[in-house]
């Protein structure tokens, strides 16, 4: 790219995030990975700050330093945590914890680095939902919060289309990271049901999720803004069980 661009990435050290990060140094992006750890790949256009994303005093701290120290271009909101449970055992604290990671950090850090987007009349904000905020059982807290996520977005996009900023949501479905085998155990029965159920007859990648994260990052994508894109091999069409 002729001209440099900036991106923080939440939860870019591992997962969707490690492979977004990638992705965006690949296209001459310099990256800003926020994560609990440093990303376990090097590279000259790289940094890391290590952040729980959890403490939002710290997430604050973290966007204001940011702010001062870089050019903002692009913010894309990764990181999450799913803490499955039925209605009867889920617990208000992890409404609050998932809350504060999906709603209130995006939040924070957007409110960080809005002011240099503004000066420049530009900037890219992406964040990652899931087609899990359509419901899906075990999901309570963590389907409420991703789906306020889209809610947020719109919002944005709204109020900041004027100042040449765009705000999209990714929603992914199921796709084969830690997380997501922290839930469904590798080679198991139940994860073939899964992929057999997808439309598409498989679990994505989460090189299928960052390129769809690049398509609203392009600089050259301004006219799409609001949108809510659903990476899930058809399973948004139908209905999955996990």
């Amino acid at each position: 790219m002729s001209t440099e661009y900036t991106a923080v990435v939440t939860g870019g050290s591992v997962g969707i995030g490690a492979e977004i990060t990638r992705q965006m140094l690949d296209a001459g992006y310099r990256v800003i990975s926020m994560a609990r750890r440093d990303p376990d790949f090097t590279h000259e256009r790289l940094s890391s700050v290590k952040v729980d994303l959890l403490d939002s005093e710290a997430v604050e701290q973290a966007g204001a330093e940011l702010a001062e120290q870089h050019q903002v271009t692009h913010f894309i909101h990764n990181a999450g945590v799913i803490w499955p449970n039925l209605l009867p055992d889920v617990k208000l604290e992890e409404l609050q914890g998932l809350t504060q990671i999906h709603l209130g950090a995006a939040i924070s850090l957007a409110q960080a680095f809005l002011p240099n987007m503004e000066q420049n009349q530009f900037g890219r904000i992406v964040l990652m939902s899931s087609r899990g905020a359509l419901g899906l059982q075990t999901r309570t807290a963590y389907s409420a919060t991703k789906a306020g996520m889209v809610g947020m977005a719109r919002t944005w996009a709204l109020e900041l289309a004027p100042k040449g900023i765009t705000v999209n949501v990714i929603s992914p479905g199921p796709i084969q990271t830690d997380m997501f085998y922290d839930v469904v155990e590798a080679g198991s029965e139940r994860e073939k049901n899964i992929a057999k159920g997808i439309p598409v007859q498989r679990l994505g990648r989460a090189d299928d999720v960052a390129r769809a994260v690049m398509f609203f990052s392009d600089p050259a994508n301004g006219f799409v803004t609001g949108q809510n894109l659903y990476v899930c091999g058809g399973a948004s069409v139908g209905s999955i069980v996990i």
